[in-house]
């Protein structure tokens, strides 16, 4: 007999394969222990790729941010680029690609710029062409997987996208609801407050919480990090302060500054003081290199494999017209498939005492009515009796009447003998 999932088990053989599921204590060194350093070597020879969007208005320091979480130049200097006198008429989305290292571990960054966005007069569907880039990624990655040979595919999609928000210190503009209204299902949406050095603490602080609010109201799912059961304090700690943090209030800078004690930072000097990139104490700066670069790069390509692409793939083959049986090739999860069971056992019991008090009360509801016949029968049969014993007495009233007036009982019987003495 089958013991795969698929082969559809009853819920006492499900159970009684999971109760013999028991822990053992090895005697000695096996050895698969070392199988996260088997992967651990795989993926430093195999090397890491990561696609990133950026998504905002002109003049909010996308570029200079990019450069400074990557620690590379990978966009060159605004003042050294050519002017150009030619105005795009669309949203025009621009993808560089660079391979970094650091401490022997390889990178194949690919950064998704998207000029043009929210800088028009009218600025209504400038989330379209961002959209359309997303899903042709889609589109292209669904192909290589229906090809024959899938040994090379290329992974172009795309895996978090850093939203721009402008430091108004209000709320989000229509614009910023609307793009994060239709890519939420095909991003990881990760919000920034740009340039929030020009807000104060508590301007940064109500402007966060008004940011949450709406990204709440109009049902906008943005990326959370995930928290895995087996994770230490720390861990749990550390995520809920980057969760804290959302959406981000960054200063960017590549440039270094000197401060008062001679130390030379990464900031932005002004009349009144330094602005420090790396110091938590200014902005969230750390904390979203943090969670997009060293603890959750790995999760946000998993949640766009897993979740994002899946979803899109499943809603592309059935516009397409494929169907599949449901039945046919389902995985199934023995926990899944006897908490199922467990509710169909609950759902029957529920039917059959449903049926059983409609049995009860149908019985109930019978006897009453014979009850209630009975009753009726009694109180006519009584009634006849009372009418009957109110005959007889009137009848012997009548009798006893007569007997006090002198008068015969019986008249015509006194007749008849008076007749008959007549006669003689």
């Amino acid at each position: 007999m089958s013991d795969t999932p698929g082969s559809g088990p009853s819920s006492g053989l499900l159970r009684s394969a999971i109760n013999s599921v028991i822990r053992k204590k090895l005697q000695g060194y096996v050895g698969f222990a070392n199988l996260p350093n088997q992967v651990h070597r795989k993926s430093v020879k195999k090397g890491f790729h990561f696609t990133l969007m950026i998504v905002g208005e002109s003049g909010l320091g996308k570029s200079t941010l990019v450069n400074t979480l990557f620690g590379t130049t990978l966009y060159p200097n605004k003042g050294e680029t050519e002017p150009s006198d030619e105005t795009p008429k669309t949203v025009e989305i621009q993808s560089l690609s660079a391979d970094i290292e650091e401490n022997g571990v390889k990178l194949r960054l690919t950064v998704v710029d998207t000029p043009g966005f929210g800088d028009f007069v009218n600025n209504e569907e400038s989330w379209k062409p961002i959209l359309e880039n997303i899903e042709t990624r889609f589109d292209a990655y669904l192909e290589q997987e229906n090809r024959v040979n899938r040994r090379k595919m290329v992974d172009n999609r795309v895996h978090a996208c850093i939203y721009f928000i402008a430091p108004t210190g209000h709320s989000l503009k229509p614009l910023d609801v609307e793009f994060m209204r239709r890519l939420h299902t095909k991003v990881n949406l990760i919000p920034v407050i740009a340039k929030s050095d020009t807000l104060t603490e508590d301007e940064i602080k109500q402007f966060k919480q008004r940011i949450l609010d709406d990204i709440a109201y109009h049902k906008i799912q943005i990326y959370q990090a995930p928290q895995y059961e087996y994770d230490d304090e720390e861990t749990v700690a550390e995520n809920r302060e980057i969760i804290s943090k959302i959406p981000f209030a960054i200063v960017g800078s590549d440039k270094e500054v000197e401060l008062p004690d001679g130390r030379r930072v990464r900031g932005r000097k002004y009349p009144w003081g330094v602005i420090e990139v790396d110091n938590e104490e200014h902005n969230d700066f750390v904390k979203l290199r943090q969670m997009l670069i060293r603890t959750h790069m790995e999760e946000l390509k998993e949640h766009t494999n897993d979740v994002l692409y899946e979803n899109y793939r499943s809603e592309k083959l059935v516009n397409m017209g494929v169907q599949q049986d449901q039945t046919v090739f389902k995985e199934v999860n023995p926990l899944a498939k006897m908490e199922e069971e467990r509710q169909l056992h609950e759902a029957k019991l529920q039917k059959m005492e449903s049926e059983m008090k409609q049995v009860f009360q149908q019985k109930v509801q019978e006897k009453e009515t014979k009850l209630k016949q009975s009753e009726e029968e009694l109180y006519a049969r009584h009634k006849e009796m009372k009418d009957a014993l109110e005959k007889q007495r009137l009848e012997l009233e009548e009798k006893k009447r007569r007997l006090e007036s002198g008068r015969p009982i019986t008249p015509e019987k006194a007749k008849k003998k008076g007749f008959s003495f007549n006669k003689a």
